[in-house]
């Protein structure tokens, strides 16, 4: 059985060494469901509008089914010598039904065949995307729920600054993954055109009815011209950068649990099923997972750079460059799911010391903005408070107090509007929970957070 349908024009066979270069059933052969699916559409096509018997079309789409099957159970296995899984599906329906097999590819070219494919292909995996990004945002929240009053240390360039809660930092992530939601399902817009009957380049002289297979496959529209229609590749290279800017979400998460995991900070520890040891170091548990995810961060943006400097500099139409657009954006999506998913078990299951982020919280002076602000409030110049509340951090760090522990003589030598009603003012659980406007890290505020994210994700 020949797998090469274009050879009628060649005299020589195909070198095996360019075979295997050429070849891109390594990869593309997981597309298998969508090219059965997208050419039973085009047959079931075909045999009503005439351009072939209703009876053919019904014989070559009860093969087609068949195939899916055997593919789908292990009884047919894809042959790694086809070229890709376009011709090996192709073939091996001709070897089962005949000649009949043959008409399937009337009024279409590979060119558009493949368009559609990787389509159909990435609109289902950017249903699996968001699933993994839901539920890692479900995750976080359960989080925040156990930790609306952890106090700990919100900080500027890696210095302690304010106090916050564990609960409103976590939720910022939680905010980013519902915007890579939002991202991943404008991208799927997009992609939900569907290219068949584009041919090669300029379409076909048969009468085919491309709104009832964009109907069939569930597509919502269809593309409009016919050459950007197979060399388009603009929406894999937007899912690519949705992907990417996951993974920078994902890295950023990863770097402070790294840092929450050292004993220097001791913030957070994480479970046994996820951490790992050292080979020479038995006391060693190490933060692997993370690790790994903002290691493979990087692989991801290359699979980015891979994409756009494919397609920057091809002309109009088809060209094989466009091949290597699957191993790409196969293998950004790979990874951008196992990290998703991995990562947000990691979450689930780590602890939070929640002593040692309210020691770190007590050290640094996180609420000198609050001390000024008391000053404000008794009707001092923000300028003149600020300048106060620098003075007694001075004082405070010469005599190795924190602010809650200076008495409050030592207040009044500085500035006479201070009263004892100060400590009311900078106790750090007020200091939080005084932040009630919308989007602070007061518990009233954390509520209202949850309760948008979870109304968002049941939306």
């Amino acid at each position: 059985m020949s797998l090469k349908m274009w050879d009628g024009r060649f005299k020589k066979t195909l070198d095996s060494k360019v075979n295997d270069f050429n070849s891109s059933i390594k990869f593309d052969w997981v597309m298998f469901r969508e090219d059965i699916t997208g050419s039973i559409a085009h047959a079931y096509m075909l045999g009503e509008t005439g351009i072939i018997e209703k009876s053919e079309a019904e014989k070559i789409i009860v093969g087609l089914e068949k195939i899916f099957e055997d593919i789908e159970n292990g009884s047919l296995e894809i042959y790694p010598t086809a070229e890709d899984i376009h011709m090996f599906v192709e073939a091996v329906l001709t070897e089962r039904i005949g000649d009949t097999g043959k008409k399937l590819h009337t009024a279409r070219s590979r060119n558009d065949q493949v368009a559609l494919d990787i389509r159909m292909y990435l609109k289902k995996q950017c249903d699996e995307v968001i699933n993994l990004l839901k539920n890692m945002i479900y995750t976080i929240i359960e989080k925040a729920e156990q930790n609306k009053t952890t106090l700990m240390p919100g900080t500027t360039h890696l210095q302690h600054g304010q106090p916050i809660v564990f609960a409103h930092h976590i939720l910022a992530y939680a905010q980013m993954f519902k915007r890579d939601i939002e991202r991943i399902a404008d991208a799927k817009k997009r992609m939900d055109y569907m290219p068949l009957g584009s041919g090669a380049l300029a379409g076909t002289t048969y009468p085919i009815d491309r709104f009832l297979v964009a109907e069939k496959l569930g597509f919502s529209n269809i593309t409009e011209n016919s050459i950007d229609g197979v060399s388009d590749r603009d929406f894999v290279i937007e899912f690519s950068s949705a992907l990417a800017i996951i993974m920078t979400h994902i890295s950023r998460f990863s770097e402070e649990i790294i840092l929450w995991c050292t004993s220097e900070y001791n913030f957070i520890e994480l479970d046994d099923a996820f951490s790992t040891g050292s080979s020479i170091m038995p006391q060693k548990k190490n933060p692997d997972i993370a690790e790994l995810c903002r290691g493979k961060t990087g692989r991801v943006y290359g699979s980015l750079i891979t994409l756009l400097t494919m397609m920057k500099s091809l002309p109009l139409a088809y060209n094989k460059d466009m091949q290597e657009d699957k191993e790409a954006i196969f293998d950004a999506l790979e990874n951008t799911k196992l990290s998703l998913d991995t990562f947000t078990g990691m979450l689930k299951t780590l602890k939070v010391n929640r002593e040692s982020m309210k020691k770190a919280a007590q050290k640094g002076f996180l609420n000198a903005t609050d001390c000024a602000d008391y000053l404000v409030k008794k009707g001092l110049p923000f300028r003149d408070a600020y300048k106060i509340t620098g003075q007694l951090v001075a004082v405070c760090i010469e005599k190795n107090l924190i602010l809650e522990t200076l008495p409050i003589n030592e207040y009044k030598k500085i500035c006479g509007t201070f009263e004892s009603d100060v400590y009311k003012y900078i106790d750090l659980e007020y200091c939080v929970n005084e932040r009630k406007i919308y989007g602070g890290p007061s518990v009233e505020s954390i509520d209202t957070q949850i309760k948008n994210l979870n109304k968002f994700l049941e939306d």
